[in-house]
Parts: structure tokens; C-alpha cells; sequence
């Protein structure tokens, strides 16, 4: 490969503006949660962390696919302001994507008892695989 075709690989193409604002929320709501969070976003979207790392960084064109932002919300746990800033930023930057996102599912509460572990870090670890479960069985019982 010559140095010039090298090169022009290595520019980054131009974000447009809109994209480059959602991205910006979204990297400022993974950078505000604990660490784990951008693996558990990877593990629920069955992707790879590279590829949250490109979905949240503003220099990167890889837009986030519309069927990922339900999961992401949940999984970041997005404030409802935040969640009103980053869907006004998406929608400007992809109208006919936001056809594809599906209504907002409606949810319902279940009260469970599970063991105290002892330790915060580790009652928030156990609760986080609950939650990845019980999203990770919806998905798939929503597919038969």
C-alpha cells in the first residue's frame, strides 16, 4: 500500500454536527457510570467493546444502529433529560432512521429478594447480572 492511499485511510471523514452532539451525551453518560458499564453495554448489544468505543466517540462516523438505544437507555440507566437530549440530537441526525426505533415498550415491576452480599460493589454486580438476564430473556422470547 503506498503512503498516499495510507494516508487518506487514516483521515477521519467529517461528523456531522448532530451526530457528533449524541455522541458527545453518549460519552458523557458512560464516562459518569461505574466501571464495567461500557463491557455490560457491549455484552447486551452482543458486541464487542471496540465497537462501543467507536458508537461514543465523536471523531468516529459509525452511527449508533437505531435497534441498539432501548438497550442502551437501559443499560446506561439515562436520566430523562439526558435521554430528551441525545433522541432531539439522534432524530436531527437520522429522520428516517427514527422510523426504525420501535415505540417505547412499556415495563413493569417485579419485586425480587435476593441475598445481601455484604459488600455494595458486590450487591451492584449481582443486580447488574439480573437485569442483563432478565433483558437477555426478554429479547429472546420476544423472537418465538
Amino acid at each position: 500500500m503506498t503512503k498516499e492511499r495510507s494516508a487518506r485511510r487514516a483521515e477521519p471523514r467529517p461528523v456531522d454536527a448532530a451526530v457528533e452532539l449524541y455522541k458527545t451525551i453518549l460519552r458523557r453518560v458512560l464516562d459518569s457510570r461505574p466501571s464495567g458499564t461500557r463491557q455490560r453495554l457491549a455484552h447486551a448489544l452482543g458486541k464487542n467493546r471496540s465497537f462501543i468505543s467507536q458508537i461514543c466517540n465523536p471523531i468516529y462516523p459509525v452511527p449508533v444502529p437505531a435497534q441498539h438505544l432501548e438497550t442502551i437507555f437501559a443499560v446506561c440507566h439515562f436520566a430523562p433529560k439526558e435521554r430528551k437530549e441525545f433522541l432531539d440530537a439522534y432524530t436531527e441526525a437520522h429522520r428516517t432512521q427514527m422510523r426504525l426505533v420501535p415505540a417505547r415498550r412499556t415495563m413493569r415491576s417485579m419485586t425480587l429478594k435476593v441475598p445481601d452480599l455484604g459488600q455494595a460493589e458486590r450487591n451492584r454486580i449481582l443486580d447488574d447480572l439480573i437485569e442483563d438476564f432478565v433483558r437477555s430473556a426478554a429479547r429472546h422470547l420476544e423472537q418465538l
